[in-house]
């Protein structure tokens, strides 16, 4: 990996200001068939994307998503999807019948989405876009099935706003590399990097007025630790499950 490209990575940040500027049809040519080179299972690109810029599916995005502001304003929107349906019919003509009903068969497909659409971010910012990633899409899938007509076995996994930033993104320093990268053995004993990046958190201001359920600690106080374990101890979206199965991954 060059420098250049390290370097594009450590300038990472979420966008969610965007100029109203169109995003040029063949630069997202280019950026999705960037995603395509992205590394697959078997080669079977089980994945999908699809782009909308029209206004008022974008509002409707939105909505889905928990009224983030950024979505409708964004000049246009990604979503990615694990797509088995592409094989299915691939399957068909060559005159065989698809298994699809395993839950390897979902975590292929959702792998491969997210390497894919990784790529696509690296790709859209070394042209000078910003892009946010928008898991609240899962906040109501059929929704967004729906919307876009999804087949079966096509299912939403993120969606993605991009654009031209207003201004450059605010980068967040991240957990010390000592607590996500273990040698030969997992180690547990991390809570001092845990403390340590607790207060450079807090320090960025960055959880200021997004305290989880009360305003119950000074803001000196409340940072990853207590935001992350507020949010971790809480049911999330408990309709999944049943909208991949009714989407056609059985999940066997």
């Amino acid at each position: 990996m060059s420098t250049t490209v390290i370097n594009l990575i450590n300038e990472h940040g979420s966008v969610r200001d965007y100029k109203p500027d169109p995003v040029p049809e063949d630069m997202i040519n280019e950026i999705v068939a960037a995603a395509q080179r992205a590394a697959t299972s078997s080669n079977l690109q089980t994945y999908s994307v699809i782009i909308t810029t029209d206004p008022i599916k974008k509002q409707k995005l939105q909505e889905i998503s928990g009224d983030q502001k950024h979505i409708s304003q964004a000049p246009v929107f990604f979503t990615w999807c694990a797509d088995f349906s592409r094989l299915n019919r691939a399957c068909n003509h060559q005159g065989y019948t698809l298994e699809a009903g395993y839950v390897e068969n979902f975590m292929v497909a959702t792998v491969d989405a997210a390497i894919a659409m990784q790529n696509a971010a690296l790709a859209a910012q070394s042209l000078g876009l910003g892009f946010c990633y928008i898991g609240s899409i899962r906040n109501q899938p059929q929704r967004v099935i729906d919307l876009f007509q999804l087949p079966k076995l096509v299912y939403p996994v993120a969606g993605m706003t991009m654009g031209w930033p207003v201004k450059p993104p605010r980068i967040r320093p991240r957990l010390p590399i000592g607590a996500i990268l273990h040698w030969e053995t997992y180690d547990q004993d991390d809570i001092h990097f845990l403390e340590k990046y607790d207060r450079a958190m807090i320090d960025t201001g960055i959880y200021l007025g997004r305290q989880v359920d009360l305003e119950d600690q000074e803001s000196n106080e409340y940072g990853w630790m207590e935001h992350s374990a507020r949010r971790s101890s809480k049911p999330s979206r408990p309709h999944l499950k049943e909208s991949i199965i009714k989407a056609g991954f059985l999940l066997k």
